[in-house]
């Protein structure tokens, strides 16, 4: 019997069952595949698979992708090809990957496409492989070749022995057959292995094991017994693929009908995410995991939701690691749970596990005190266990090692070709047998000689875990001197408390050196404690703790490099951190970032508020700054980009922000031809910018409204919030369309509210789409501005109060981008659809500077006021950095799509946000370039993003508008019941957003993405709202937006209350821009549209 035979019987069962199913936990609803599918699918590969590989020697292939839908059907294809599938991790170390496929003498490895580009550029330099390739669906077949490749794991000499050592253990164990002929397993045989692996290495060099089909079939057999599963049942594969006990929840789910979740592996760090997604969004019924994996849940959730009484969990089975106490168990369950609960043992050697247990429910029950440590249980199936004393006796009674096997429970370990059936291996892990029951006592490497006296180190950690107060723990006997005790806390804790509580429960040769407290524990891929990452805390713990006072400025320069290098396991050498070096791309992550942060804190010895977005955002060299301002508040501090952008709060003269001192990529100069203006610009939703020579302007009492801009938001979003733009006040002659909201929510006449009359229209030529750029100058509001294009090639300047055309430039193709203004406010940037960024000088028109992209640039500049670059995207799927001053690009980058929408920035944290019509939203560090994150949405993205203080939020065609914070974690989406090609439009609170649906409402969502209110158009809503005051109340605002049938709506902002309706006599994609009492936009009819807003009372 094979593992694959095991799932046909099921499918001929359940083919209309669902068998797989893949939840990103995010926007998009999780993917099913049926019984049938998956085994076309698999099918299908198989076919594949056995018309390109010509296999000489072992039959396997290699299999390198994360978890998704395809995973089962992958497997199981190359199972029935037949072959042994060979997982390697995309995450893991490159050379351990290498290692690993050489010692294999691997041929043929299946490649994720989405991991492409990552498995050529990590084994690039390693592997010599055909340049031909041959893909199917979502995979591609490399064909590997081993000639003249080298590689050395640089393991210490100590490890080595003490694997070399297991080895001889494990072989010289033998068999029980000694002395007969024996009878042999032969790893050639074409239908013998099921999948090969490696051991984690963390003893010695990693092993490479090959497992039969017979070795695990026997576990899956029997755990399908034991855990009563069902076609009803839902299991959750919780392990990577190279940790065995990932075969038996695939396997034992696909085996029984039962169907398997999946998630990506970024959500399994998330413990709140992950319990939603298992016991709220699935109801999974059978969990399988490490001790350590369960932990990071934290006791309340735990409690509530892992193990209480609602639970759907029937099976939960604890393996790989130490079982926890019973006293912490009892402590873990909520009252009424009646979930079983598993203790299961085993070793990779003998795959994958060789005991189980189950608690009984009277213990677990039970209110007394329990003491008594958790059996190893019973024998799997075709599983035989001796416990053996040092001499290689088997023992009855007594402590001794543990040695498994059985007939057919036997795996080839590295360069194996035949196996003795009944090979008994030696485990490392050691017992003491009672009265027929096995305790363990923990491994090999955990027993240490301390004060002359034995101790096994885990149970000083299972007594620490025990105590009220502590989350989790873990301990280590760092360089075979210190016994550290490692501990998460549910409170503050008192050093001298814990010290005191664990005198009462362990002798005085047990009692912990020192006590680290610590936010989480790290683990391994596998789930398991990450020793080797508690000792490099400790290590940073010990040099803080040498010498906390921190000297002056150099002091902490030193202090940070050190943690710099520690966290990110760099080279300990002389040589400096590069001062731009960036976190994320020295091989941080959020986890290190948060481990840097409390290193930090620690080293100071207070907190450092605002630094873990810099950490996350910006350079070494900005942390430091960043660092500097709480610690030496007082001392003059050399400028950084970001320290630049905090010092904007304050008034900084022109010498400052215009000085070497910022080192920057870019730098504005003084005087652009003209002395720089002061000037206010809109744009598309309520995008205001106010910008002058000396300070970027606060106080926006000249501005239509205190609608939030991705800039002034961030810089000043108190001051924004208090004042009060000058009211919309007009006198009219006429009436035009006038309406409010019936009981249907339909427009009718009605004279009494708000009207909207044309001031004037110029003509284009052609459609006009763009959205108008309205610039206000400081000194003289009389000559403020519209910057329009249109598809007739023309792009113009048109007074904003007359009407009057200032200037016009016939560029070399349609016009679709809306306009940008520069630093100075003496260009304009506007992209065309023949793949040029025009620089025109708004006061002329005339051509600055031509910038060429390959593809049509329909996207909208942004300028970043710290630096003055402008920032735009292109068709030819890339995002430009221009410096328009010494007319080159800074930066370009590849986006993964092209670029229609528009970018937005930030300046807290400093970040510039591009979307995709492949459907990705990246994040960049707009100084360099680099990309800081990406989230794929699924679909295209036309929309533009939206910043504010703490989210960005964009709308997405699948019909969801999409709310992420700044460092790429999804917050909510909310769902309409079209696509959104609106960009999102933020209130002056930024408690409030708006946008438009291809659905023909208009929405007003909260920052917590719940409806407030919709508004029902008579058509779909393509454009951008935009938010303004209203001019009879201080307090209320209104909100402009268009419908493409033609029509303006002006709402009440808060109820959606319609106030005014005007319909233009064309389609309507470009969106309105509001000033003081005018309302500008472009129509297809060939003319851009000016129209008075006037009050009824003033009509």
């Amino acid at each position: 019997m094979t593992l694959q035979e095991l799932v046909h019987q099921a499918a001929s069962l359940y083919s209309d069952r669902i068998a797989v199913c893949f939840d990103e936990c995010d926007s998009q609803p999780p993917i099913y595949y049926t019984y049938r599918t998956m085994i076309n699918a698999a099918s299908e590969l198989s076919n594949f698979l056995q018309l390109q590989c010509d296999f000489q020697g072992i039959q396997e292939i290699g299999l390198f992708c994360h978890p998704g839908i395809n995973l089962p059907s992958w497997i199981l294809g190359i199972l029935q090809v037949p072959a042994a599938y060979v997982p390697i991790d995309p995450d893991s170390p490159p050379t351990l990957s290498t290692y690993f496929m050489k010692k294999c003498n691997l041929k043929y490895i299946l490649v994720e496409k989405k991991q492409v580009a990552k498995f050529r550029s990590s084994h690039d330099t390693l592997l010599n492989y055909d340049t031909f390739t041959v893909e199917h669906n979502d995979l591609v077949l490399f064909r590997l070749h081993w000639k003249n490749v080298e590689v050395n794991l640089m393991l210490s000499d100590g490890k080595d022995k003490y694997g070399k050592e297991k080895m001889k253990n494990s072989k010289s164990s033998g068999n029980s057959n000694e002395g007969k002929s024996e009878e042999c397993i032969d790893v050639r045989l074409k239908h013998c292995l099921a999948y090969i692996l490696h051991t984690s290495g963390t003893t010695g060099i990693p092993k490479i094991v090959r497992v039969p089909h017979a070795c695990i079939v026997p576990n899956i057999q029997h755990f399908r017994i034991i855990f009563e599963v069902t076609q009803e049942d839902i299991l959750f594969l919780a392990s990577p693929l190279t940790f065995d006990p990932s075969v038996v929840e695939i396997f034992v789910a696909l085996s029984c009908g039962a169907s398997l979740l999946i998630v990506p592996s970024s959500v399994k760090v998330l413990p709140s995410k992950l319990a939603v997604a298992l016991f709220s969004h699935h109801r999974v019924t059978v969990l399988q995991a490490t001790p350590t994996l369960l932990r990071r849940f934290g006791s309340q959730l735990i409690k509530s939701t892992v193990l209480s009484a609602s639970t759907s969990l029937r099976v939960l089975a604890l393996g790989g690691e130490a079982f926890p106490s019973l006293t912490v168990l009892k402590n873990w369950r909520g009252e009424g749970n009646k979930t079983q609960i598993f203790n299961v043992y085993g070793i990779t050697e003998v795959s994958s596990w060789a005991t189980f247990y189950r608690i009984p429910e009277k213990i677990l029950t039970s209110t007394l005190q329990c003491e008594l440590p958790v059996p190893l249980g019973f024998p799997l199936l075709g599983t035989v266990i001796e416990v053996r004393d040092t001499n290689g006796f088997t023992i009855q009674e007594g402590d001794g090692q543990v040695f498994l096997g059985g007939r057919n429970r036997v795996c080839f370990l590295d360069d194996e070709m035949t196996v003795p059936l009944g090979t008994m291996r030696a485990t490392g892990d050691f017992v003491t047998v009672k009265d027929g029951e096995m305790f363990f006592l923990g491994r090999k490497d955990s027993q240490i000689k301390r004060h002359g006296k034995r101790l096994n180190i885990e149970v000083v950690q299972q007594v620490a875990e025990e105590l009220h107060l502590v989350e989790s723990c873990a301990v280590t006997w760092f360089k075979q001197e210190k016994l550290i005790l490692f501990m998460v806390s549910r409170e503050d804790l008192v050093e001298d408390y814990i010290f005191k509580e664990l005198q009462k429960h362990l002798p005085s040769h047990a009692i912990p050196d020192e006590l680290v407290l610590i936010d989480a524990l790290p683990f391994t891929s596998h789930g398991k404690i990450d020793v080797s990452e508690l000792n490099k805390i400790y290590l940073n713990y010990m040099n803080l703790k040498s010498d906390c006072k921190l000297t002056g400025k150099e002091d902490l320069w030193e202090k940070l490099q050190h943690l710099w290098k520690s966290i990110l396991s760099l080279s300990e050498d002389s040589l400096m951190v590069p001062k731009e070096s960036l976190f994320l791309h020295s091989g941080g992550d959020s986890l290190k970032s948060i481990r840097l942060l409390n290193e930090i804190e620690n080293l100071v010895g207070t907190s450092v508020p605002g630094l873990l977005e810099i950490i996350l955002s910006s350079s070494v060299l900005d942390i430091y700054n960043h660092i500097l301002q709480t610690v030496f508040p007082d001392e003059d501090l050399p400028l950084s980009k970001s320290y630049a952008i905090k010092r904007k709060f304050s008034d900084i003269n022109q010498e400052e922000t215009s000085g070497k001192s910022l080192q920057q990529k870019s730098g504005m100069p003084l005087t652009c031809d003209n002395e720089i203006s002061a000037f206010i610009a809109l744009s598309r939703g309520s995008q205001v910018l106010s910008l002058n020579s000396t300070k970027y302007l606060t106080n926006l009492g000249h501005c239509p409204s205190p609608s939030s801009s991705d800039l002034i938001s961030q810089l000043t979003s108190q001051n924004m919030k208090s004042t009060k733009p000058p009211p919309i006040i007009e006198k009219s002659e006429k009436v035009s369309c006038i309406a409010e909201v019936s009981k249907e929510e339909k427009p009718v006449i009605e004279t009494e509210k708000l009207e909207l009359r044309v001031r004037w229209r110029s003509d284009t030529g052609k459609c006009v789409d763009a959205s108008p750029l309205v610039i206000i100058p400081a000194v003289d509001k009389s000559s403020a501005t519209v910057y329009i294009g249109s598809h007739s090639h023309r792009m113009k300047a048109v007074e904003l109060y007359s009407g009057k055309v200032k200037w016009e430039q016939i560029l070399g193709d349609r016009i679709e981008s809306s306009a940008c203004v520069s630093n100075c406010g003496n260009f304009i940037v506007v992209g065309c659809y023949n793949g040029l960024v025009y620089v025109l000088r708004s006061n002329s028109g005339e051509k600055h500077w031509i910038f060429t992209t390959q593809d049509a640039v329909k996207s909208s500049a942004t300028m970043d006021p710290t630096t003055g670059l402008i920032y735009i995207g292109s068709h030819d799927q890339h995002a430009y950095a221009l410096d328009i001053y010494k007319k080159t690009c800074v930066w370009k980058l590849k986006c993964g799509g092209t670029v229609f929408s528009s970018p937005c920035l930030s300046l807290i944290p400093h970040h510039l946000y591009f979307a995709t019509l492949g459907g990705l939203l990246l994040a960049i560090n707009p100084a360099t370039g680099d990309r800081v994150w990406k989230h794929f949405c699924g679909k295209p993205l036309f929309s533009s993003p939206r910043c504010c203080l703490q989210y960005i939020c964009i709308g997405c065609v699948d019909g969801n508008l999409l709310c992420f914070t700044h460092f790429g974690e999804q917050v909510w989406q909310f769902s309409t019941s079209g696509p959104i090609f609106s960009s999102p439009c933020t209130s002056a609170s930024e408690q409030e957003i708006f946008f438009g649906s291809h659905d023909c409402f208009i929405y007003c969502c909260n920052m917590q993405g719940h409806l407030q209110w919709k508004f029902e158009a008579t058509s779909r809503v393509y454009a951008t709202p935009f938010a303004f005051q209203n001019h009879n109340s201080s307090d209320k605002t209104l909100l402009a937006a268009a419908s493409t049938d033609g029509k303006l709506w002006i709402l009440e902002s808060k109820s959606g209350q319609l106030q005014s309706v005007y319909e233009l006599p064309g389609e309507v994609f470009s969106s309105p821009v509001v000033w003081e009492s005018t309302l500008t936009i472009g129509c297809r009819n060939n003319y851009v549209y000016c129209l008075d807003l006037l009050g009824g009372n003033k009509k």
